[in-house]
């Protein structure tokens, strides 16, 4: 992915909520086959999730809801959330009428009670935030003690890769240009140092009980048989567990 020069401001909230609006039919459509999210962020997801029977699960992020689904198969209970009216459209269509559904910003207080969840589930969102304070906060507040937050970022190497004159350890903001299905979108992010994570989720009263650099699927290679990644290692994302402090 190619990336483009930083952005000399952040986007306002506006400007990321109906950014995904614009092209949410187009996104849903590459992600539902894509190495990076079909075989690779969203397997790894689960993984860490482990057997989610019987627990209460915040999909935070949810978009169409691919991730919630699974969760949902698996005998979760699973509320989604999600700044982007058209993702939830989406979600919606994939999922029924009586999902629980709510549109939302992390910088907002969540419209949840405290210890509501078991889990949290927040697949390649944070990255989307310059400051993780308030939200990572709000995250552990509607988690119920020990609950777990499992996430995905960006790994931070690869800002330096594709930067190879930035400074790795400035949190700074980056965008870079993708293809969804044959649509052209351009997504901002926030890189931020592997220490700059960890000290925001200790902050913020998690315990860092993960940090996964997983493999993609074993399918991936029947998949993408032309595709050296899908048969490699390769460190495209960061997968942490973190506990809720009790």
């Amino acid at each position: 992915m190619p990336a483009t020069p930083e952005s000399p401001a952040g986007p306002t909230r506006e400007f990321a909520a109906n950014a995904y609006d614009g092209f949410a039919e187009a996104y849903e459509a590459e992600n539902e086959t894509s190495l990076l999210n079909a075989y690779y962020n969203r397997p790894a997801i689960l993984d860490l999730a482990g057997d989610v029977a019987g627990r209460r699960v915040l999909d935070v992020g949810c978009g169409a809801g691919p991730v919630f689904a699974a969760l949902r198969d698996r005998g979760a209970t699973v509320t989604g959330f999600d700044a982007s009216a058209g993702m939830l459209k989406l979600a919606r269509r994939r999922l029924g009428p009586d999902a629980a559904l709510h549109q939302g910003d992390l910088a907002d207080p969540l419209p949840f009670p405290d210890s509501s969840f078991d889990d949290v589930v927040a697949p390649l969102v944070l990255h989307y935030l310059e400051d993780w304070t308030a939200p990572l906060v709000e995250l552990r507040r509607v988690l119920k003690p020990g609950g777990r937050l499992i996430a995905s970022v960006n790994h931070p190497t690869v800002y330096t890769l594709l930067h190879q004159d930035k400074s790795y350890f400035e949190t700074v903001q980056w965008s870079y240009d993708c293809d969804f299905a044959g649509q052209k979108a351009v997504l901002t992010n926030w890189h931020r140092p592997l220490h700059a994570m960890t000290d925001a989720f200790t902050a913020a009263g998690f315990r860092i009980s993960v940090i996964s650099e997983p493999a993609p699927s074993p399918d991936a290679a029947k998949a993408f048989p032309e595709d050296p990644a899908a048969r490699k290692r390769f460190m495209c994302f960061l997968f942490f567990v973190l506990e809720a402090s009790c």
